[in-house]
């Protein structure tokens, strides 16, 4: 296992507009993470995505459905 590596939950949006609502959204909230550029591995609209810990995955989740901020995708990668 590489140092420093570690699973995290990856949430990409279809818009910049919706990455930047939810990353507003999930700062309110308190939930850890921050808006990064889209892995390579993974194809997905606006080139930008939330990243946080793997065990914020299902709080973050709901967060973003309880404030009608729709993911693209929800992806779990070890980075």
């Amino acid at each position: 296992m590489a140092l420093g590596k570690e699973w995290k939950a990856i949430f990409t949006f279809l818009t910049t507009t919706r990455a930047m609502a939810a990353e507003k959204l999930l700062r309110e909230a308190n939930i850890p993470g921050r808006l990064i550029p889209v892995p390579g591995r993974i194809s997905a609209g606006c080139g930008m995505a939330w990243c946080a810990p793997i065990d914020s995955r299902n709080y973050t989740e709901t967060i973003l459905r309880k404030g009608n901020v729709a993911a693209e995708g929800i992806y779990e990668l070890f980075m």
